[in-house]
């Protein structure tokens, strides 16, 4: 016979991911403040326990205040009778849980990018894994977020062990901007209107009208406008002003590079 369990049995919100995780709080969490409380905490139960039963998970008892007890007891890590983001986190996969605690240190996109961009000197789509622990230290400096070097060397081998899968020692731009909050991972706005090489090239030569080898950020707006209206997807100017932005960070005094452009738009980063 199995041993306990060491999850309550209802919890089986573990198989969320970082980014479900910040929508089901951000649902409960209604006023925004941080905590979910008194009427959220009522709330959040119920749904816990509609989900339990619609996964026919059963538990020794079936007091509803009882088990929201046994919830507090186990997550309410300072007993001040609200649930912060941090301890609920607590029920997520450890590397999920990983993901939403260091997304709320990491800044905006063009930071991150402007990190990348210092360590990916070779414009090759991957950063090396020697070259990690730098890339996060700047992430967070940029941030101004105080770590110490224990901190530091666990953000590391975590990512690694997250993102290295295939052991190469290598880790690819889309993996890491999982690193960002969903809302400012712009990567993710480019899924499903992915280039091919030879749609990129095409495109690119259309906006590099001299044949430099760069564009400028008004050639870059218009490309991204372009993108948009060809995949029919819909993008307010404040949003495209963001993209614009964070994707100029891998630019050179003011010169997107083609290559630096084909590691955002193309499926495959360029070997």
């Amino acid at each position: 016979m199995a041993g306990p369990q060491q999850q309550p049995p209802y919890l089986h919100l573990a198989e969320l991911t970082a980014s479900q995780f910040l929508e089901i709080w951000k649902h409960f969490d209604a006023d925004g403040n941080g905590y979910i409380e008194g009427k959220e905490l009522e709330n959040f139960f119920q749904e816990l326990e509609k989900a339990r039963k619609g996964s026919g998970m059963t538990s020794k008892s079936d007091n509803l205040g009882e088990k929201m007890k046994e919830f507090m007891q186990k997550y309410d890590k300072n007993s001040d009778g609200k649930i912060e983001m941090a301890e609920l986190a607590q029920i997520l996969p450890t590397e999920e849980n990983f993901l939403l605690c260091f997304r709320q240190h990491v800044g905006s996109s063009a930071e991150f990018m402007e990190a990348w961009r210092k360590y990916d000197t070779d414009r090759s789509g991957y950063i090396e894994a020697n070259e990690l622990k730098g890339f996060l230290s700047d992430l967070l400096k940029k941030a101004n977020r105080p770590y110490d070097e224990p901190k530091l060397q666990e953000y590391t081998q975590t990512i690694l062990r997250m993102f290295d899968l295939n052991g190469d020692g290598k880790l690819g731009l889309s993996e890491m901007s999982r690193l960002l909050p969903v809302q400012e991972n712009f990567l993710l706005k480019f899924q499903g209107m992915k280039l091919t090489s030879e749609e990129f090239n095409a495109i690119f030569t259309f906006y590099d009208k001299d044949g430099s080898g760069y564009i400028d950020e008004n050639e870059l707006d218009a490309l991204l406008k372009d993108l948009y209206e060809k995949n029919k997807k819909e993008m307010n100017i404040q949003q495209l002003t963001n993209y614009r932005k964070s994707v100029m960070s891998l630019a050179e005094a003011g010169k997107l590079y083609r290559k630096d452009l084909e590691i955002v738009l193309c499926s495959e980063p360029p070997m």
